[in-house]
């Protein structure tokens, strides 16, 4: 398969399914749709395989859960 191992390959999938289902949760934004949920899914798809979108997925739940906590009443 010329240099490409099993490893690599699946990380080229996981990219191309986690990019394109980002790229439909960014354009759900000003598009009708769930874009509160399918951009953490897709941070989720990519942080199988990419330390960047493991980090944005964790700032991600940090943020929500901070919200959370502030609509609490006391």
């Amino acid at each position: 398969m010329n240099g490409w191992s099993l490893k690599n390959m699946r990380r080229l999938v996981v990219a191309v399914i986690g990019m394109t289902v980002l790229v439909i949760g960014i354009a759900m934004i000003v598009l009708p749709g769930p874009a509160i949920i399918v951009i953490p899914a897709a941070l989720g798809i990519l942080a199988t395989e990419f330390a960047w979108a493991r980090s944005a997925l964790n700032r991600v739940r940090d943020l929500i859960q901070r919200r959370n906590n502030k609509e609490k009443p006391s």
